[in-house]
């Protein structure tokens, strides 16, 4: 390993590499930005990567000669380069996004990781985000490292030599952090009628943001929980804290949390840090829907952009204008579905926050399908829960329009009525 400037590693990237960067709050913006300031000389640089944290300068229009971004689930830094023709979207299960580079599908260049320090051994952590990036450091060819004292130590397969890195750069800075915006009366709702359909001893997946914190603020009377998700953030602590959430009936890494990377405050990045309850794995084994099926009673809570009344759930684009990705959704509806006494649940407001219907007689044009009508079961919004497993075309048409906002039900009727006569 190599200690240098930002500006002398990011030399060794040349004309039509392809690059994958380390993903959400271990983005590491120090050599992306130092990679940006060489877009006069590089041309066609692929970058490739899941959500990141922070700037993306690389992804700005005027630089796209030098830069393409290929994106495995969109980013709001990174979104407007879809439309403005700098940018592509790779559609793919989390789950699989290791195998692209493992099996040699997309071939590696170099990989921007952010790690913590060298311990005594010379290992250090990928932190907060191993994801995909451990398949990606073991299969590039050039390793490139930002080394950060700020960089939890995780477990797992979070550690790292210091031997497989080419060029280290030393930058210490406070991670990117996210911070959830507060619970809406809306949003309680729906944290209420979720937070029914968890019985003590279940296991969670649950995502960032006011629905998944409100249905964990809705938990703390529950008993023995576990953890197996592909993310979290700051609303599990309180529950670890208090006894809630102890792993004690899991089937997969008992007495432990289990996850791929981690989004949130710095009160997370504190709490997560030489943490042994927390084991950090490669997403092809945290979203892989065997290992997921482990854990009786598994829920898997996940949202949605609108749903149709045959229970398809559009979950990545408004129309065909594409927004995030597939992520790690089907992943764990399946999994959770095929877990002992499991439920998997697709939690949504009902209208948007401009009042638009989120509950439609039939997806727009161009929507994509994330969740099948085959693989749904629960639908949760702020005026109840739809269990659509089982259930006949017309049964779930009526079990959704009973959920969907007053103001819209006659008409998402009528509309069915005439689609489907």
């Amino acid at each position: 390993m190599k200690i240098t400037t930002a500006e002398e590693a990011v030399k060794h990237i040349k004309s039509n590499d392809r690059i994958y960067i380390h993903a959400a709050a271990a983005t590491p913006t120090i050599l992306t930005n130092a990679l940006t300031e060489r877009a006069d000389e590089l041309r066609n640089v692929e970058i490739c990567h899941i959500h990141t944290e922070g700037e993306a300068k690389y992804a700005a229009i005027q630089h796209k000669d030098s830069f393409h971004v290929n994106s495995f689930f969109i980013g709001a830094n990174v979104r407007h380069t879809i439309a403005a023709g700098n940018g592509s979207y790779t559609p793919v299960f989390l789950s699989e996004v290791p195998l692209l580079f493992s099996k040699g599908i997309l071939k590696l260049d170099a990989v921007f990781i952010q790690v913590s320090p060298p311990d005594a051994h010379g290992y250090c952590s990928l932190g907060v985000s191993v994801e995909a990036t451990k398949s990606a450091v073991k299969n590039a060819n050039l390793v490139i490292a930002q080394i950060n004292k700020f960089m939890p130590r995780t477990f797992g397969d979070a550690s790292i030599h210091s031997s497989e890195i080419d060029f280290a750069v030393e930058h210490h800075i406070p991670l990117h952090e996210s911070i959830a915006d507060t619970i809406n009366e809306t949003e309680n709702k729906i944290g209420d009628f979720v937070a029914g359909l968890i019985e003590d001893s279940s296991c969670l997946q649950m995502g960032i943001g006011s629905i998944p914190n409100a249905v964990l603020s809705k938990l703390k009377n529950h008993k023995n929980l576990g953890i197996h998700t592909e993310m979290f953030s700051d609303g599990v602590i309180d529950l670890v804290e208090s006894g809630v959430i102890t792993g004690k009936h899991k089937g997969l890494l008992k007495d432990r949390i289990l996850a791929t990377f981690l989004t949130g405050s710095q009160r997370l990045f504190d709490f997560v840090n030489d943490n042994p309850f927390l084991v950090m794995k490669e997403s092809s084994y945290v979203n892989d829907t065997a290992n997921i099926r482990k854990n009786d009673r598994m829920i898997a809570i996940n949202s949605a952009i609108e749903v149709d009344l045959t229970g398809q759930v559009c979950a990545d684009s408004f129309g065909s204008k594409m927004y995030s990705g597939v992520g790690g959704q089907m992943d764990f509806i399946r999994g959770a579905s095929l877990s002992k006494e499991g439920k998997a649940i697709i939690a949504l407001p009902s209208i948007t926050a401009k009042g638009v219907n989120k509950i439609v007689p039939m997806l727009n044009q161009g929507a994509g399908v994330v969740t099948t009508r085959a693989h749904v079961q629960y639908i949760v919004t702020e005026y109840g829960i739809a269990n659509l497993y089982g259930k006949t075309l017309k049964q779930r048409a009526k079990a959704l329009i009973d959920i969907a906002h007053p103001n819209f039900r006659e008409q998402i009727e009528k509309e069915y009525y005439i689609l489907t006569r």
